[in-house]
């Protein structure tokens, strides 16, 4: 790498702010350009009205994520178990009571953050000089000239870079970006085709004032065939003085109102869990189908589908274009620990 060679990392989720702050260690200032309002990408901790940090994105990890627990021991944060004691409950017919499971206390458990998994995109914030990060800017064009690049934001604004790093889902590179020349066609082919990570999905946060489903035996654990609530989980946060729930809504739900679905949620649980189910202090959910996760609609596609191709390996652009991002690696594609990872080997490309 030559010195003062002028960075531009494209995405401030995960793996761009890692990125970032990796570089900053190594005394290399980048510039990161993100198009919405905010850090974090697919990371998202909203507070309730008790001040419940409550996940709309990213939560889990496990002892199989190395990278991941090494940057929060590096960075102080703490990591807590996944709560599971007790009774959980899975129903499989309408017609038939939920059947009720015991999940053993795992010897690789889930894990979360305490305060929330956007304090981890808040810390590596914190390490990095707020004049290098430009919220709501929005990159429509990249232009090789013959030493250099040209990053063109939606603002009209051109920024010199001598490498750029695209830090964000491959469909978005494929569909917002202009590429001049055009990248090649194989690569070119492969874009609209790879997979985003919790493209689609339908995420909900319930806050209460008192872990009544505690109480009472259960584990707050709950798999459904039948109800608008697919999959749900105990949200209740480190120091266990605040609780709630979190989970994932039955994907064809995207068509109801946020009414609705808040309604037939709260039968679903109060069915199953109790009249306490049905008086949450909080109900937030979040469609993750918006402009900075997907461009229009939702191309069906397998799980993982080209995730990690070969083809992101490569530099484009005369060596001066880097793929990165969690869906740009073939370990740990989608998760928090494939962000971390493709940033890291990102890294070692750019130190060259």
């Amino acid at each position: 790498m030559k010195q003062n060679e002028r960075i531009i990392i494209i995405g401030a989720g995960l793996s761009g702010l890692t990125l970032a702050y990796s570089l900053s260690k190594k005394n290399v200032f980048a510039t990161v350009l993100e198009a919405s309002n905010r850090l974090g990408g697919r990371i998202q901790t909203i507070k309730g009205e008790n001040e419940t940090p409550l996940e709309l994105g990213a939560t889990w990890f496990s002892d199989m994520h190395p990278n991941l627990i090494s940057l929060l021991d590096e960075l102080e944060l703490k990591k807590f178990p996944q709560y599971s004691k007790g009774k959980s409950l899975f129903q499989t017919k309408s017609f038939e009571p939920a059947q009720e499971f015991y999940i053993p206390e795992a010897e690789t458990p889930s894990y979360r953050i305490a305060g929330g998994t956007e304090r981890l995109i808040n810390t590596l914030n914190e390490k990095i000089d707020a004049e290098q990060i430009k919220l709501k800017t929005k990159v429509v064009s990249i232009e090789e000239t013959e030493n250099e690049l040209i990053v063109q934001s939606n603002k009209g604004e051109k920024i010199i870079a001598d490498k750029v790093i695209l830090c964000l889902p491959a469909q978005l590179v494929g569909s917002q970006i202009k590429f001049i020349p055009e990248l090649p066609d194989n690569i070119s082919a492969v874009l609209p085709t790879v997979q985003t990570w919790m493209a689609g999905a339908i995420k909900f946060v319930l806050e209460y004032s008192e872990p009544f489903w505690r109480k009472n035996g259960y584990s707050g654990m709950l798999y459904s065939h039948v109800g608008i609530v697919s999959e749900m989980y105990d949200h209740t946060n480190f120091e266990e003085d605040k609780f709630g729930f979190t989970g994932f809504l039955n994907g064809s739900s995207s068509t109801y109102t946020k009414e609705l679905r808040k309604e037939l949620v709260l039968r679903q649980l109060e069915e199953l869990l109790g009249k306490d189910a049905s008086t949450p202090l909080t109900y937030y959910e979040k469609i993750w189908t918006d402009e900075f996760v997907l461009n229009g609609n939702r191309i069906n596609s397998i799980p993982h589908q080209n995730n990690g191709h070969p083809l992101f390996k490569n530099t484009y652009m005369g060596g001066k274009l880097f793929f990165s991002g969690t869906e740009s690696i073939d370990e740990f594609s989608g998760y928090m620990e494939g962000a971390i990872l493709s940033a890291k080997n990102t890294l070692k490309k750019i130190l060259k």
